[in-house]
């Protein structure tokens, strides 16, 4: 049976910013293809076939680790977070683990209910398939000794959604011995998905979900440069021209350098891997769009025009109101962020 200190040195990769079978989906995956409908739930409302509309998107880290390590109560936390779901048109999650190595440390714990139980209070017709598993990904050989689950990341939409795509970053660092500096990031298959949102009139937009490499050691420094190029790569080459809109959990702390500085801010070079990568791949910042005041959350939403759809950013707030249990206290160690948009046909 596993101490809780052996587990918390399998699985600290994603506590650090701070499989089987899971829910079903009405989406396909390029490698497995789930047919379950939620025919009883409605359709957004994204306005006129001609015209546009608006909707809402959330970005939310939902500190989905094993209750045996995680200080978040999620077996509590994630059952109240489902409802409060329901108010936004698109949510992107990350930490909502849905594939877990067989026989590996995760196996056998309620942890392996949390996504049943972040998706049964929610009302979006459409969501991403489950993890298909590192093979279906083509994870490097030399990272499935470590590994032992997903990438957590999971889409909810009231828009069709069409084929899902997930790509681990290249290289990872740390493993079960933390005591090289590193966040035990090579356990996850962290990375990015990518799928397709209809709207309305049937103008697509590119839906990008993320989960960055953690850690402040001079290798994880390296890692979140790389791993910002090889995304603006991928959007360059199987999303030109199209609307983006991309969420998650970069691990980029970019405040201005000084002594008010995250301490793994790097100086203020997370700052300039986030302003390179907006340069590289046309996306702005949700934040600055709207003059939002806190430019330097490591939660973020990014967003452009294209092929035939105007994205406009309304409203940019961190949703700490609302996201909180009885007491007030936060549900997760992340503050949800939303973002209204506008969409007009091109």
């Amino acid at each position: 049976m596993l101490t809780a200190t052996c587990l918390a040195l399998a699985l600290v990769s994603c506590s650090s910013d701070s499989g089987g079978d899971a829910s079903s989906s009405t989406t396909s995956s390029g490698n497995s293809t789930s047919t379950t409908d939620l025919s009883s739930q409605a359709e957004a409302d994204g306005g006129g076939d001609d015209g546009g509309g608006t909707f809402t998107v959330l970005s939310y880290n939902v500190a989905g680790l094993p209750i045996e390590i995680s200080k978040e109560h999620p077996d509590v936390n994630i059952p109240l977070i489902s409802p409060k779901l329901k108010d936004y048109d698109v949510v992107l999650t990350q930490e909502s683990f849905d594939w877990w190595k067989p026989g590996g440390l995760a196996a056998g714990l309620d942890f392996t209910h949390y996504i049943e139980r972040l998706r049964a209070g929610t009302d979006q017709k459409y969501h991403t398939p489950v993890h298909p598993g590192p093979e279906a990904v083509n994870l490097a050989e030399d990272r499935l000794e470590n590994l032992q689950i997903g990438d957590g990341l999971s889409v909810l939409s009231r828009y069709p959604l069409a084929e899902t795509v997930r790509v681990p970053w290249t290289r990872c660092f740390g493993g079960l011995d933390t005591s090289d500096r590193g966040a035990a990031d090579c356990l996850a298959m962290k990375g990015f998905l990518v799928t397709e949102m209809k709207l309305a009139d049937g103008s697509v937009v590119d839906l990008y979900d993320l989960h960055g490499e953690a850690g402040g050691s001079t290798t994880d420094q390296e890692l979140q440069a790389a791993d910002f190029v090889q995304l603006a790569d991928y959007i360059d080459a199987h999303s030109k021209g199209h609307a983006v809109i991309l969420a998650g959990d970069t691990n980029l702390h970019t405040e201005a350098a000084g002594p008010d500085a995250h301490e793994d801010s790097g100086g203020g070079a997370d700052l300039t891997i986030w302003t390179r990568f907006l340069d590289a791949t046309g996306l702005t910042d949700s934040c600055d769009a709207t003059s939002c005041k806190d430019t330097g959350r490591i939660d973020k939403i990014a967003f452009r025009s294209g092929d035939g759809v105007d994205l406009e950013a309304l409203s940019h707030k961190v949703r700490g109101d609302t996201f909180v249990d009885a007491a007030g206290k936060d549900l997760s160690d992340h503050q949800p962020v939303a973002v209204e948009f506008r969409w007009t046909p091109a």
